[in-house]
């Protein structure tokens, strides 16, 4: 199919973002911006972050672990679940109480300044780095399968793909992006269920076909309670995808901001609760299709890539599953990686503006102005870290974040942990030299045990990272704020 096609479509996906954009963006203010004059529908918004929470990253590279670890990602799937149900129950009550715009102004309160700063700096960089890769990964799909026939350089599509993402976000914020995902989450599911129901139709399957074909299958394994020593291993990977959950959303302003701008708390705690459920289903979904591809690609006569994350694109842009296949893959891959790309540009920018630069007493005017300042500037930055990307990406991209998230996500949920669950105080000036060694002391102990031992840390490092941050908290804490006693 001729480029312009593909050119013509993503013209059209972006117009409607653009209305939505509009028509959401009157009599807009900064509250409007950060927290959606917390007027958002929570259906709306439940509905909406399923696709923020797949990403780009899902749609391509989940598929692609069928071959490699079978279909026991979905053990890190119900963990994920149950992680919901404590954001529920845990945090989001403590959120709505103290009323927050950046969820990261309790750490300031419970724990000090520096502990505050600590902990909105981690998750700024752990976002812009996470985005950056998602983002990447459709910049560079849509480099090889469209622009580089048009002989676009790669750096021009990376700059126009966040320009047109500046200009949707950058009016109302996180109240035009409850509308904006949703819009996107319907495109992605329309999407996965069409190539779905395409690839069964090449195959000669009803549902019933299906379900035989994916239990026959060797790639069908879903549990592994024999291996300790496997990263897959069903308790690694069930307890790793609860502190995941708690982290990449409990603990991460761009989750939450959605859920703060639902109407009250048991609004927020009934989103939280569907959309849980949900992501499972999809989830295994994709997992699914994961197995059909490898069946019809040897019934086919064609050789599937080696890399993992490029056997879906493989089928699709080739037009091996019809030209109504690459349409919508391609939108499904633009809505995919924009709905979380999106939500995390104004993430970024509110925590920036709230918890680095301290804009709470300044008059909503200039205020405002610094905001636009912040969205603009880290929209460069996003340029900048993928076209790193581009140099330095040579594995799984969804493992490389999950990884990414051991490491620097590990000390937000040691210092949520030690506010929730202590009453001591941590001598908050040496809160940031904890917070850097736990993470280093993480990989320390990773290459020694890998080196000398059999045993293999999956995504369990970020529960060992963050219990190291929480012992080093405690070690440096009083028992009393006033008098200042140490414990250790």
């Amino acid at each position: 199919m001729s480029p312009i096609y593909i050119l013509l479509t993503i013209f059209v996906y972006f117009s409607i973002l653009l209305l939505v954009s509009r028509l959401t963006g009157k009599r807009s203010d900064n509250d409007a911006f950060f927290r959606g004059n917390r007027q958002s529908p929570w259906y709306i918004v439940a509905f909406g972050m399923v696709g923020a929470s797949l990403s780009g990253v899902t749609f391509i590279s989940v598929p692609g672990m069928v071959r490699t670890i079978d279909m026991t990602y979905m053990q890190t799937c119900i963990g994920f679940f149950f992680g919901y149900l404590l954001i529920a129950h845990v945090l989001l009550p403590l959120y709505y109480r103290l009323n927050l715009t950046s969820i990261y102004t309790y750490l300031e309160g419970r724990l000090g300044k520096f502990s505050y700063k600590t902990g909105a700096s981690f998750f700024l960089f752990s976002k812009i780095l996470g985005a950056a890769v998602r983002l990447y990964l459709v910049c560079l799909i849509l480099q090889h399968f469209v622009f580089d026939s048009m002989h676009v350089p790669f750096a021009v599509t990376v700059v126009v793909i966040v320009v047109l993402i500046w200009l949707y976000t950058r009016k109302s914020g996180i109240r035009t992006i409850v509308w904006t995902d949703s819009f996107q989450t319907f495109c992605l599911l329309a999407t996965l269920l069409l190539i779905l129901i395409q690839v069964s139709r090449n195959l000669d399957l009803d549902f019933n076909g299906i379900v035989q074909v994916v239990k026959d299958n060797e790639h069908s394994r879903i549990f592994v309670f024999d291996d300790w020593h496997s990263k897959q291993n069903f308790f690694k990977q069930f307890f790793s995808g609860i502190f995941i959950t708690i982290v990449m959303t409990g603990l991460d302003q761009d989750m939450m901001q959605k859920n703060l701008s639902c109407k009250n708390l048991k609004d927020a705690q009934k989103n939280m609760y569907w959309y849980g459920i949900s992501f499972v289903p999809v989830n295994f979904l994709f997992l699914v299709l994961g197995i059909l591809l490898l069946v019809i690609g040897p019934k086919m006569g064609l050789e599937l890539p080696v890399a993992g994350d490029d056997i879906l694109p493989f089928f699709a842009a080739n037009g091996y599953l019809g030209y109504p296949v690459l349409i919508f893959f391609t939108i499904g891959i633009i809505a995919a990686a924009f709905s979380s790309a999106d939500s995390a540009l104004t993430a970024l920018t509110t925590s920036f503006c709230v918890d680095i630069l301290g804009n709470k007493n300044l008059p909503e005017e200039a205020a405002e102005k610094q905001r636009k300042r912040v969205h603009i500037g880290i929209s460069v930055v996003f340029i900048i870290c993928i076209l790193i990307f581009k140099v330095l990406n040579n594995r799984s991209v969804i493992d490389a974040i999950y990884v990414l998230a051991s490491y620097t996500y590990g000390p937000l949920l040691g210092l949520f942990a030690f506010g929730l669950f202590t009453k001591a105080f941590p001598r908050d000036k040496f809160v940031p030299y904890v917070a850097i060694a736990s993470p280093i002391l993480c990989i320390t102990i990773n290459y020694l045990v890998t080196r000398y031992t059999s045993y293999r840390f999956g995504y369990e490092m970020l529960m060992l990272n963050g219990l190291l941050t929480f012992i080093g908290l405690y070690c440096l804490s009083i028992k009393n704020k006033q008098y200042g006693s140490a414990r250790c």
